[in-house]
């Protein structure tokens, strides 16, 4: 394998270089720059950054040229070689020579192969020959040599096997180095007349330049064809991801973004088979549902009268309407759901930890083992740097550098507290807004439609009921709310985090990613936890209800849908899956595609030149939150399939065939409809891993509560076991069982529900869904012992299966190390020879400058004393030398 890699590096520099000389003469002989080409005029300097900006006559464009001028002047004194081309809008081509390269690898300590790796590589497993069709060519999977390596250093710049200049630093590297340049760079007025102003993220805010991007390699390069090819294209859905590939494009972070997703999609796998065995389990065992036989049994159900839902305008229902919602119920809620609960909560741990080690052995490919201290020490936030007046002397480096003072910290991390309390607590007003909405609008939809010729519509008549219109209503307030909320509070976040003036990237990204998750799962699940928790749960009964606000307006508390809030659960996240997981990817595609067709229509005009820059320029900018909202998405997704998967087995294998679709959208989403973002460099998926963590914790707990109060699977082991009449085990008599009675002439004299029944159509007593004694007992209407008893075991349930989940969950975790033994080698192996190779580099220089030293001073004794004795050690220091 060795030679081939040989070979193959051999013929991609001779290709790289003949591209670049054909590229030099076809300019010479044409004296027109190719549209693809990524070079200055001279064809030798390669652009490693674009600024963009625009010759406007706004009132400041003076004010704005001159900080142009001053930011371009001081780049220029940093090194960077500059190019403007000349047609509007103008760009400003970028590059770094070598000199600017090194100075800023040996600060921001790049590392950097130095010799071949020694390590044997892993052995082939048993059964490759069955995973070779979803396997990618090993140039596209691995397309550099494994080698050690080390942090570059600009004194030892010999110790490195430098061979081309050009290509030593690779792009990826080359514009991290110049945006870290550009984001400390001042364009305050040379005369010190205003405060000092430096970064281009300063300069893109208030438009002095429009953007700041690096350039996309053009199509036939090496790289991004074959990102293209073999990643960016739904027919390798079922192929493995060039990671490695996508790292040396794109830089850690992204790279990391898409091993983590592609990671969670291949658990999901085991996830969604046993879901799919639990669904099987209900769809067989269907026809066994004694419970649901009983409710569409017409002597049974059929003569069961239920009490009404609500107050106002409602009726009496026969308990056999529920026919089709207790079978489609009995699909999700049957013992193998139990199974499943506990199954998640397994999984999720396993999830978690082999991530863990499949991030540890990305950290050691990828050269981050060390990156958590060198980003804490080096790469200090300019806004950090340039706000924090104060100055103390690091107790490691022995340097000056900025700090904030606890006092200021303090008071900045109480506002952003009280900031976002506020915003959770504004959602959760909003959320019990709705919740009011829909009491109150269902009440006056069933006034108004009661008597409406819409319910005498055929087909369509029965289906227009108080239920859909305020289901329609509500869901449509709720959605304007959502979206007005989401955008107000994004800004909002990133404005309180700017205000703490975080001290790192890594700290400003993490704190930002803190707020807004947790504001968008107050946003996402708010209306999946009052289903599950809240819904149906705090009532009452008949004649004594419970009302929202104590009673105020006479908003009755809500009851569940007569299928269960169990079924009403299951359809709520079927809907909001599906629903956001289809547009969502529609949005992805749809959106960009359109917006940079329109930009290229716009921008270009016939006949001219349409050049690399302009190119890249009309594509899409990676926003400051983009990488965050492809998390979110994934991360919300796996709170959906965790917290209330007992509700729907079949959530994993939804989420499974999504997130086929969902890397490939990514995937060719970054490859063509984006501009290339910066590559930044990222040890871990940040705070996403804490928040993970949690939701796996809280999962097992919601997991646990909906099984037991939720579903009717503790009710129904009760009466199984303690209330079932005679010996046998049947679950026959178990529907009259869960049913109360209620006396109708009970209703106070001023409810209007005995009054809402047609003429003719009297009844003496109804039926409702509680464990309470019956009319004329001494203790009518109040809890029973049955009640009691499924409560205790209820609670019994819920502490049995988190002590259980819980004890594997640390069990699985102690036993499955973090890092792997193989990286924990490799680790030792590469830092011992680096020691070594270090050791042998100082004593070869240390012995050329004796030699050197000595040398120089016996040849000029010689020539000025002639010192025969000097003589003579010249010449044994020449024939030791020499032998």
């Amino acid at each position: 394998m060795g030679k081939i890699d040989t070979l193959r590096q051999f013929i991609y520099l001779n290709y790289m270089l003949f591209t670049r000389f054909a590229h030099v003469f076809l300019q010479t002989e044409t004296e027109k720059p190719s549209k693809d080409s990524i070079f200055f005029q001279d064809g030798v300097r390669r652009i490693d950054f674009i600024l963009s900006y625009t010759d406007d006559n706004a009132k400041d464009w003076k004010k704005k040229q001159e900080w142009r001028e001053a930011f371009e002047a001081n780049l220029k004194k940093e090194g960077m070689e500059l190019e403007l081309s000349v047609r509007r809008p103008y760009f400003v081509k970028i590059h770094a020579p070598w000199e600017v390269l090194v100075k800023y690898a040996d600060m921001l300590k790049v590392k950097v192969p130095f010799m071949p790796s020694d390590f044997p590589s892993s052995r082939r497993s048993k059964v490759e020959w069955l995973l070779k069709p979803f396997r990618l060519p090993e140039h596209i999977m691995n397309p550099e040599p494994d080698c050690f390596t080390t942090t570059f250093d600009k004194e030892r710049i010999d110790f490195f096997p430098i061979q081309d200049q050009d290509t030593f630093f690779p792009p990826s590297t080359r514009n991290r180095i110049v945006y870290h340049i550009l984001s400390r760079c001042s364009y305050s007025n040379r005369d010190g007349s205003e405060k000092e102003r430096k970064g281009i993220k300063q300069l893109l805010s208030n438009g002095t330049y429009t953007a700041a991007f690096p350039l996309h390699d053009y199509w036939m390069t090496l790289e991004r064809y074959s990102l293209y090819h073999h990643w960016a294209r739904f027919l390798s859905f079922y192929k493995e991801q060039p990671l490695d590939l996508v790292r040396k494009y794109y830089g850690e972070k992204i790279g990391l973004y898409f091993a983590w997703l592609g990671f969670y999609t291949e658990m999901l796998v085991g996830a969604a088979v046993v879901g799919l065995i639990c669904f099987l389990f209900g769809v067989f065992t269907y026809k066994n549902n004694i419970w649901s036989k009983e409710i569409c049994d017409p002597t049974i159900g059929g003569s069961i009268v239920m009490c009404p839902l609500c107050d106002v305008n409602c009726t009496y229902w026969k308990l056999s309407s529920t026919c089709a919602s207790s079978w489609q119920s009995h699909l999700f809620d049957n013992s193998a759901t139990v199974f499943f609960a506990i199954f998640m909560g397994i999984w999720v741990t396993l999830f978690l930890e082999f991530w863990k080690r499949r991030q540890a052995q990305l950290g050691y490919e990828w050269d981050l083992v060390d990156f958590e201290e060198e980003q804490q020490l080096l790469q200090l936030r300019p806004e950090y740097e340039m706000k924090c007046k104060h100055r103390r002397r690091n107790p490691i480096t022995q340097e000056m550098e900025p700090y904030m003072p606890i006092t200021s910290k303090f008071a900045r991390t109480c506002l952003s507290s009280a900031t976002v309390l506020f915003w959770v607590a504004l959602i959760i007003a909003c959320i019990i807004g709705v919740i009011a909405y829909r009491l109150a609008a269902y009440a006056a939809f069933a006034k108004i439609m009661k008597d409406s010729p819409t319910s005498q519509l055929q087909f369509v008549g029965p289906l227009i009921t108080p239920q859909l219109a305020t289901s329609i209503t509500a869901s449509f307030l709720n959605f304007i709310i959502i979206m007005i909320l989401n955008v107000v509070y994004e800004r909002v976040a990133i404005w309180i985090t700017d205000k703490e003036i975080p001290k790192t990237h890594m700290e400003y990204e993490n704190r930002l990613t803190m707020k807004m998750f947790l504001f968008q799962f107050v946003n996402f699940y708010s209306a999946c936890f009052y289903v599950a928790f809240f819904k149906g749960k705090f009532v009452g009964y008949p004649g004594h209800y419970t009302y929202m606000f104590g009673g105020w307006r006479k908003l009755r508390n809500e009851e569940c849908a007569p299928g269960g809030c169990l079924m009403e659960l299951t359809t709520q996240l079927v809907i909001i899956m599906v629903g956001k997981q289809l547009c969502g990817n529609i949005q992805e595609v749809l959106l960009p595609w359109l917006r940079n067709l329109w930009g290229r229509h716009k921008a270009h005009s016939p006949g001219s030149i349409y050049c690399r820059w302009e190119q890249d320029h009309d594509l899409q900018a990676l926003s400051q939150l983009g990488l965050f909202y492809e998390y979110l998405e994934m991360v919300i997704q796996f709170g959906f399939i965790t917290l209330f998967v007992a509700s729907f087995p079949l959530a994993p294998l939804l989420a499974l065939f999504n997130n086929i679709v969902e890397v490939r959208v990514d995937a060719w989403k970054f490859t063509t409809q984006l501009r290339r973002p910066v590559a930044a460099k990222a040890h871990s998926i940040g705070a996403w891993e804490e928040i993970l963590n949690g939701v796996a914790v809280l999962s097992v707990v919601t997991n646990a509560f909906i099984v037991a109060f939720t579903s009717d699977m503790i009710p129904r082991l009760v009466y199984y076991y303690v209330y079932r009449p005679g010996d046998a085990p049947t679950m026959e008599g178990y529907i009259a069982n869960s049913l109360s009675i209620f006396k109708i002439s009970d209703f106070p004299p001023n409810d209007t529900s005995i009054r809402s029944e047609k003429p003719g159509r009297i009844f003496v007593r109804c039926k409702y869904r509680d464990y309470r004694y019956p009319p004329g007992h001494e203790n009518q209407y109040s809890h029973s012992l049955q009640f009691w008893h499924i409560l205790a075991a209820k609670l019994a349930f819920i502490i049995i299966m988190e002590h259980v989940v819980f004890i594997v969950k640390f069990f699985v975790a102690w036993m499955i190390p973090d890092i792997p033994e193989e990286v924990t080698a490799r680790i030792k192996r590469e830092r011992y020879h680096t020691q070594k190779k270090l050791h042998h580099y100082e004593l070869e220089k240390l012995s050329a400058l004796i030699f050197t030293t000595e040398h120089e001073v016996c040849l000029l004794d010689v020539l000025l004393q002639s010192d025969l004795y000097c003589l003579n050690i010249y010449y044994n220091l020449a024939v030791c030398t020499a032998g």
